[in-house]
């Protein structure tokens, strides 16, 4: 997930953006509905309920890019195995991966590597098809094979148009360098003399004239770091920022849609062939990048009242972190032995903040999400930041299982332990859904605070971050919340616990993707409103759980 300023994009105006309320305090989603912003009424979940009872331990499992499992605001609140003896290069507990202590990596290998950059689900169809209809004639396809046929053309429609979209933003950037350093020339020469600070440039008159306006612009973003003293500072990070996104382009071209990069054999070396293969892999839960995994991490349980950081949202949990998803799209096969992993050692919460648009071996993920539910185990997904229907154009995995053909299969199964999440923004009116979030009246469940979340990152730091993979851990950390303090309700029970208990909104909102069109809030997900923590411990406490449940240790 990129952190840094993208100036292509602020300079052509590929996306629409919120810009950032510089007074937006960290904590804006603790509070209340009816404050300031729509907040879950976290603190209204500690006074009412959380604070009063510790609850019993949970361990939510974070299915992503790795976990910075020595973080100083996570390290106390990270899962390890009981039956494991650290290092000693034993499978202790006979369960098949030897020393995980705090999870396991479905993609690293035995010789201790890690996968870090890899394709997208998309360009790797294309290429396992692209031998068999490369060449055919498109009315001469057997019936048997229009449905691969129609996966192979939709792939490679992909992946063409993003290489092609790669080497155009590519051949932009020397204009785009050229740009910069014209504006800030023009910006320094209109300042004449004066202090290079907010004040002095947002009082420059720019009017009529689009050099100086966009050197406004960009100055002003970059002056809102206070150590930028000088324009050669500014122009020396600007340029820093422009190789970084061509870096990023170019990575797409060398590894995203890159029919023939496959880093699996060299370093996995499992049987990929073979998708119901479980034992492989290796210990290493951070890897090489685990920024998005720990931020997400965070969100769910950072240790609370600890006087550092940030507060997650629940309390008195294990994170257990299982490494599954790389710098690109997550393997069927990974995520699939990852629920199981979470499901076999102890998890009753799974967050998976990720998402794609191909799933080759879906009967395989349904397995797992078949078996967690057999588990009772809750599964929580984020939407996806495509500002697509959901509806109309299923993202993976999802909790609609594959149809099975037969006149007796007429309706299509869905799992009960399953929670889809889309992204609620800080602003309220018609941007209350975040602009890059999915939704969907049927497949979408409900929305939850997805913009400018600040949370945990590896080494100790902190950052706002956003999306959907943002708004996924808010809701987990509530399930994991109401399994703490109410055992004995199963996941399908927590799951009406949290969907029973939104917080409705009336009003009607620009949808995701459309360049403004406007419908109802309630009609861009199942439930129509936003989670509320604290309304659902209330329902959670009316229930009568259906488990039976152990008296807890003294």
């Amino acid at each position: 997930m990129r952190v840094y300023f993208n100036i292509l994009l602020m300079i052509f105006g590929l996306i629409l953006t919120i810009q950032a309320q510089t007074n937006l305090p960290r904590d804006w989603y603790y509070g209340d509905p009816n404050e300031n912003y729509v907040g879950i009424s976290m603190n209204q979940a500690y006074e009412n309920f959380l604070n009063k009872n510790l609850g019993r331990t949970v361990i939510v499992a974070v299915i992503d890019s790795g976990i910075d499992v020595e973080h100083e605001d996570l390290k106390d609140n990270i899962w390890t195995n009981p039956n494991e003896i650290p290092g000693n290069g034993k499978d202790d507990d006979n369960n098949g991966y030897v020393d995980d202590i705090h999870g396991w990596n479905f993609i690293g290998g035995p010789n201790g590597q890690n996968v870090g950059s890899d394709s997208y689900e998309a360009t790797r169809v294309y290429a396992s098809l692209k031998y068999k209809y490369e060449n055919a004639d498109p009315t001469k396809i057997a019936k048997s094979q229009k449905m691969e046929y129609e996966q192979y053309t939709k792939a490679k429609e992909i992946v063409d148009k993003e290489i092609t979209k790669a080497k155009n933003n590519i051949a932009r950037m020397d204009e785009v360098s050229m740009k910069v350093k014209d504006a800030i020339k023009s910006l320094e020469k209109a300042l004449d003399g004066k202090e290079l600070n907010s004040e002095n440039v947002t009082a420059i008159n720019a009017d009529g004239d689009q050099k100086l306006s966009m050197g406004k612009e960009l100055v002003l973003h970059y002056l809102t770091d206070e150590s930028y003293t000088n324009f050669t500072q500014i122009e020396k990070s600007m340029q820093e920022d422009i190789e970084s996104d061509k870096r990023e382009y170019q990575n797409r071209l060398d590894y995203a849609y890159n029919i023939n990069f496959d880093p699996r054999k060299s370093i996995v070396m499992d049987d990929y062939s073979n998708p119901l293969e479980k034992k492989y892999g290796n210990n290493d839960v951070e890897g090489p990048n685990a920024l998005h995994g720990t931020h997400v991490a965070g969100i769910i349980g950072a240790v609370r009242n600890n006087g550092i950081g940030m507060d997650g949202v629940a309390q008195n949990v294990k994170l257990m972190s299982v490494r599954a998803v790389p710098d690109g799209d997550e393997r069927d096969k990974d995520v699939a032995n990852a629920i199981r992993y979470a499901v076999d050692n102890g998890a009753s919460v799974i967050n998976m903040s990720f998402g794609k648009g191909f799933s080759p071996n879906k009967d395989v993920v349904d397995a797992a999400i078949k078996y967690a539910e057999s588990k009772d185990v809750l599964l929580i997904h984020a939407a996806g930041n495509s500002a697509q229907n959901n509806d109309e154009k299923l993202n993976y995995p999802n909790q609609r299982f594959a149809k099975k053909s037969g006149f007796l299969c007429k309706k299509q199964k869905t799992a009960k332990n399953w929670i889809e999440v889309g992204a609620l923004n800080y602003q309220r009116g018609d941007m209350y859904a975040a602009p890059f979030s999915n939704y969907g009246t049927k497949n979408v469940d409900l929305f939850s605070p997805g913009m400018k979340i600040y949370s945990t990152l590896p080494n100790n730091e902190y950052a706002n971050l956003q999306g959907t993979s943002m708004a996924a851990p808010v809701v987990a950390g509530v399930a994991a919340s109401i399994r703490s303090l109410y055992p004995a309700l199963t996941a399908e029970q927590v799951k009406e616990a949290i969907m029973k208990s939104v917080t409705p909104v009336t009003e009607e909102v620009i949808v995701p993707g459309t360049n403004g069109a406007k419908a109802l809030f309630s009609k861009l997900s199942v439930t129509g409103g936003v989670v509320n923590q604290n309304a659902a411990l209330m329902y959670a406490s009316k229930m009568k759980g259906k488990k039976k449940v152990a008296a807890a240790r003294a």
